[in-house]
């Protein structure tokens, strides 16, 4: 009798955590597990922030070859085409079509700057590592203006859309310390503004202190609630009237979908309607959509890790016939770096059914929630950003085995002692 067919569309962290843990769950003989991905590696976006400052890129990369050919995971490089859920097929921009018994639909998000109009031309937006080193570029230029005498408005933008924009605060937070340390920080001002009532209004009260505090004794002016109507090549205009000059504009675009499915039920962005606790596309109970495909409507990348997690312990029990271990509750751990500290937050979160807040601080889980700022963290980032890629480049999920066990002890102490 052959082994059920699980196929996962997809390679990045959701896909990768989905089929690694199944891996570990499951052995050659119980389940056939393919990857469909358009690349040979995994991208360890986090760490993208450091590019702009002159990281290097490769480190970022990590190969996936020999992971999956240890692991028994047939990989397939291809884009996918469409799905045939009716007929349980898969079709890839090369090779025969892919059946499956189980299907994983981690195709990711995409960005859509066509939304606001001049945000294409005239921003430089963060999503791909091109993006990074051209925004380098950009911040290269305008530290040489500043040292020329010549006066610089760096200005942030969160425009409605926005489905993660942690990374524009970590940029914005670092790049007042580049500029300190050229000896120009005097001649840049800084502005951020976002579409969001709170900054990172997801995350709560704790972390919107911590950005409004951080913005005060950096000279960041910030703006909430403020949602642009069209970008020139020298300023925004918002729909509230006001304007803004720079000389300098970088944003996160409004995301969508990476891919559409027809047939599946979706929201207007193209994110597949899931059951909260196990991902599985509604309406289609061999179908999953983990990560940022899926409606969950925080994209992150420890959030995409639990969603995995939650399928590969579905599939897994569907497989067997035993009860889910594990169902996908929402919480968010990260760390956002500021080049001389870092600030950890751990954020229990609930889905409401409010479009315009959809989720909020779960209130049941309030003693969950930590936030702590200080040197220290910078290092729990460092240590994440190398055990993760790790794990990967290994053919090993994130969250199992001791070397996690030892990792979780140790940020869940650190947020005891060093978070409030």
């Amino acid at each position: 009798m052959l082994a059920p067919r699980v196929v996962i569309l997809g390679s990045g962290f959701a896909g990768l955590e989905t089929a690694f843990l199944l891996r570990s769950k499951l052995d050659k003989a119980d389940v056939d597990i393919t990857v469909v991905s358009d690349r040979d590696d995994f991208l360890f976006k986090p760490n993208m922030i450091y590019l702009p400052f002159g990281a290097a890129e490769k480190p970022l990369h990590v190969p996936l070859q020999k992971a999956f050919f240890n692991h028994d995971i047939h990989h397939r490089i291809g884009h996918v085409e469409n799905v045939h859920a009716e007929r349980s097929v898969v079709h890839t921009s090369r090779g025969l079509p892919i059946h499956y018994d189980k299907l994983v639909i981690a195709t990711g998000a995409a960005m859509n700057p066509d939304e606001i109009p001049g945000l294409r031309e005239f921003a430089r937006t963060i999503w791909a590592p091109g993006q990074m080193h051209k925004l380098g570029e950009d911040l290269q230029w305008v530290a040489q203006h500043a040292r020329h005498g010549r006066h610089q408005n760096v200005l942030f933008l969160v425009p409605p859309g926005n489905k993660c924009a942690g990374p524009l605060y970590e940029i914005a937070f670092m790049l007042d310390i580049w500029l300190h340390r050229k000896g120009v920080r005097h001649q840049i001002d800084i502005t951020f503004t976002t579409c969001e009532p709170a900054f990172i209004q997801a995350f709560g009260p704790k972390v919107r202190d911590v950005v409004v505090e951080e913005f005060a004794i950096r000279r960041i002016t910030g703006h909430t609630g403020v949602a642009p109507e069209k970008v020139t090549e020298t300023e925004v205009v918002y729909t509230d009237g006001e304007t803004r000059q720079f000389d300098l504009l970088i944003s996160f675009p409004p995301y969508i979908a990476a891919k559409r499915y027809e047939g599946l039920p979706a929201d207007d962005r193209g994110f597949l309607t899931c059951e909260p606790e196990t991902r599985a596309v509604v309406g289609h109970p061999d179908i999953f959509a983990p990560g940022d495909a899926g409606d969950f409507p925080v994209k992150q990348a420890f959030l995409a890790l639990l969603q995995a997690d939650a399928v590969a312990s579905k599939i897994t029990a569907d497989i067997t016939g035993r009860t889910p271990q594990r169902l996908f509750e929402p919480t968010s751990m990260c760390v956002m770096e500021m080049l001389d500290r870092a600030t950890f937050a751990q954020v229990p979160l609930r889905l409401t059914d409010d479009p315009d807040r959809p989720v909020t601080v779960d209130l049941d889980s309030v003693s969950e929630y930590r936030v702590g700022t200080g040197a220290t963290w910078r290092l729990g980032k460092k240590a994440l950003g190398t055990y993760l890629p790790a794990r990967f480049r290994h053919g090993l999920p994130f969250h199992a085995g001791a070397g996690w066990r030892v990792m979780e002890t140790g940020l869940r102490a650190g947020a005891r002692l060093l978070a409030h």
